[in-house]
């Protein structure tokens, strides 16, 4: 079966974070709005990361199938299908179990992460991350009154990032830290940490008394032949263990809102019901369900279309953008960019591309800390606007060195070639 990652799919007019609500999500309310050089219609999204193809046909006819029954009234996660379907997935890819009472239904991973939070720390308490960090482990931390506290991950040339023990064991033997956001595979980097790193992180938190929850939502976005690694699998009967995963990601289903939570700790699950939202929408339980069971194939295809679209993307900067520093992640449909050899850090890389090139796409610095001068591009999304997205880039940066009158011999780091 061959699937048409190449069409081209207008989402105006759909209320789409992706294309109308971008301003205030990445700017702020209270921000002066971008000074566009681009017509507003001709802008391209490269940010969020929800892809720009259609939802595979295993989701949208699970959901049809539902249609059929016309009550849509509440609605929870009563029976065994999902538990079923799912679980299946988890041992046949990643040879992973879980019992059917760990499993908890959200309403998507972030209100996952606002609860755990709220459920695990006290007030005063710490929640430590690795940064660059995605940056709702911050906000989920920050608006539930507890200390967010970072390990900054160490670049090294081939773009390759690695946990810097020394560090990250001083931070988490802290009394006051609780809870440890581990990005799983990493957001924004793309990275898959081996079993050696999971271990070693593991087992720091566990001797310190330190809960982890693993996001795990784009596990199922590897490079063709890779393979994922639950963290909870390494640590068979552990109870301090959470996993975050959901079909958001893997089948482009972020507007459904649900998310499975795994919680082998009975006391922290009793907690999570009785304080956590119950309810489900009918049609995404459906949907979850239907794209578990009949999704594998347009997945894989997916996969190797990503593949060439960071092949393609790789290709571009070499030639067009020889000094960027890219190196194509181990997983996601997140293309990180090293650009420090034509910015430095006063540029605020989000509105810059967005104002010049008329591209939205995210820079480093929304990514917490130890991002500068990076970016982060979506790659989930027909070739084509991956190209003209990548030509805008090219351009700007061209423009702006063009515009400064750089000499090579005052400034050889911000040449072009």
């Amino acid at each position: 079966m061959s699937y048409d990652f190449d069409r081209l799919i207008s989402r105006r007019g759909t209320n789409a974070l992706a294309e109308d609500g971008f301003e205030n999500y990445l700017f702020g309310v209270d921000a002066p709005a971008p000074a566009l050089e681009v017509p507003r219609e001709e802008l391209i999204s490269m940010w969020v990361a929800d892809m720009q193809f259609a939802a595979p046909d295993a989701a949208i006819d699970a959901i049809a199938e539902r249609l059929k029954h016309p009550v849509f009234g509440y609605t929870m996660n009563f029976d065994d299908q999902l538990y079923q379907v799912f679980h299946a997935w988890c041992v046949e890819r990643y040879d992973w179990r879980f019992a059917r009472e760990d499993m908890l239904v959200a309403l998507g991973v972030i209100p996952a992460l606002f609860g755990l939070v709220e459920y695990i720390c006290q007030p005063g308490d710490k929640v430590l991350s690795l940064t660059p960090a995605y940056g709702y482990f911050k906000h989920a931390t920050v608006q539930r009154d507890r200390e967010f506290i970072t390990s900054r991950l160490l670049a090294s040339e081939d773009g390759r990032y690695t946990v810097d023990f020394a560090d990250f064991e001083a931070k988490v033997s802290d009394p006051a830290v609780k809870l440890f956001f581990l990005c799983h595979p990493h957001n924004p980097t793309g990275q898959v940490w081996t079993d050696d790193e999971l271990r070693g992180m593991g087992e720091l938190c566990i001797a310190n008394g330190v809960k982890i929850v693993s996001d795990e939502i784009h596990c199922d976005l590897l490079r063709t032949g890779s393979r994922h690694t639950p963290l909870a699998r390494l640590f068979p009967g552990s109870k301090d263990v959470i996993t975050c995963m959901a079909v958001s990601k893997t089948f482009n289903l972020a507007g459904m809102m649900i998310a499975t939570v795994i919680i082998p700790d009975p006391v922290l699950r009793a907690e999570w019901k009785r304080r956590h939202y119950p309810f489900v929408n009918p049609l995404s339980l459906a949907a979850a369900t239907g794209a578990y069971r009949n999704g594998a194939r347009w997945l894989d295809a997916l996969r190797s279309y990503l593949d060439d679209n960071f092949a393609w993307t790789q290709q571009f900067l070499n030639e067009h953008l020889p000094k960027a520093r890219f190196r194509i992640p181990d997983a996601t449909y997140l293309a990180w960019v090293d650009l420090r050899a034509y910015f430095d850090e006063s540029v605020n890389l989000t509105r810059f591309f967005l104002e010049k090139a008329g591209v939205i796409l995210e820079g480093g610095e929304m990514f917490v800390e130890n991002g500068d001068c990076r970016l982060r591009l979506n790659l989930a999304c027909p070739r084509a606007q991956v190209q003209r997205s990548l030509e805008k880039i090219r351009d700007a940066i061209v423009g702006f060195h063009e515009c400064r009158n750089i000499s090579s011999s005052s400034h050889p780091s911000h040449q072009l070639s």
